[in-house]
């Protein structure tokens, strides 16, 4: 989205070197007893900003960044390998989606032509542009797969149209929604490219988008793979340059929505739940980080609802669906993915990764 957090500049610093492990204990407000979450700095090899992160398994993960920037571990992050897809150094990719340790997508984000769809099938050796966006006034934001060939992705508004693509062959034609199948698009409607989060997938066809105007914000979902498309309002506050950051999905009917932005303010909703698939939503309190949610996610395989949740004020998690919330740490997260409660990455400023564990 050409607002908020979707042109922030990248901040540039050194790498850590050397890893560090930190053990936090995070007494969660309401509950008997505590739980324990492990942070492990890791070294990425890059000072490039990191905003996307997607996990295959607890050993493979891919991340995309700043200046045409991707990263890939195999094992579990001890090491992590660094590239730059050529021709494409100017770019912010704002999104990654992993389909195995070979295969992954690049989405960058950009008025006109800068909005790109790579991929790869050798493990970053080369990489493919499979599309590159007609419109000049069209920006991207945001891409999911429900398997490894069919796949979405949500632009902003392109006067008073939704722009969705979807492809049906792993990319090889990306094709937009035709209008009739999808709700009008409000003015100035969009969503923030601030984490790859904003659009959520699921089994069966089902999918999730947030997008939003300074005024209000809304659900865009469908059950079909995309072939048609519906809308439900939201209460997540939004103003220029703040709203609905992130959904999350953990099944068909149970789901929550993050917002957040550099103009969040300590009185707004930035949390709610959804139990029958995204029709309505409760309210919950909100995260305590100062600009909200850039990026959320539920934790796979957590023994009750968990979520982590990250912004440029620190990484926070609640076992409860957003009710209550406990700390993590500080730092300037912008994505973060997981794979297991043993193995989740925060990714920020700086060319940050940051492992996380005990879930």
């Amino acid at each position: 989205m050409a607002r908020g957090a979707s042109k922030v500049a990248a901040a540039v610093g050194g790498v850590v070197a050397l890893a560090l492990v930190a053990s936090v204990s995070c007494a969660r407000a309401g509950s008997v007893g505590s739980a324990q979450v492990v942070r492990e700095t890791q070294v990425s090899g890059t000072t490039q900003l990191l905003i996307a992160v997607s996990p295959v398994d607890e050993r493979t993960v891919w991340v995309s960044g700043a200046g045409g920037t991707w990263l890939r571990t195999t094992d579990g992050g001890a090491t992590w390998r660094s590239g730059t897809v050529r021709g494409a150094d100017s770019l912010q990719f704002r999104d990654v989606h992993a389909v195995d340790a070979s295969t992954a997508y690049l989405l960058s984000i950009g008025n006109g032509g800068q909005s790109r769809i790579y991929k790869t099938t050798d493990a970053g050796a080369s990489w493919t542009l499979q599309f590159t966006n007609p419109e000049p006034k069209g920006f991207y934001d945001c891409m999911s797969f429900w398997d490894p060939s069919r796949g979405v992705v949500i632009g902003d508004a392109i006067g008073d149209e939704m722009a969705i693509l979807t492809t049906s062959d792993g990319g090889g034609h990306w094709n937009r929604v035709p209008p009739s199948a999808l709700p009008r698009a409000r003015v100035g409607e969009g969503s923030f490219a601030a984490s790859g989060t904003c659009l959520v997938t699921a089994p069966g066809g089902r999918a999730w988008i947030v997008a939003s105007t300074p005024e209000s914000g809304r659900l865009i979902h469908t059950t079909d793979y995309g072939r048609t498309w519906f809308s439900d309002s939201l209460p997540i506050t939004t103003h220029a340059g703040s709203g609905p950051q992130s959904v999350l999905f953990r099944d068909a009917r149970n789901g929550v929505v993050l917002g957040g932005g550099y103009n969040a303010t300590p009185t707004d909703i930035l949390a709610a739940y959804s139990n029958d698939g995204g029709r309505t939503w409760t309210p919950r309190n909100r995260p305590p980080l100062k600009t909200g949610v850039w990026g959320g996610v539920y934790v796979p395989g957590a023994r009750r609802p968990t979520i982590v949740a990250v912004g440029p004020s620190g990484a926070v998690w609640s076992r409860d669906e957003g009710i209550s919330w406990s700390p993590i740490d500080t730092l300037n997260y912008w994505s973060v993915g997981f794979a297991s409660p043993r193995a989740g990455w925060a990714v920020g400023t700086q060319g940050k990764i940051t492992r996380l564990s005990g879930f």
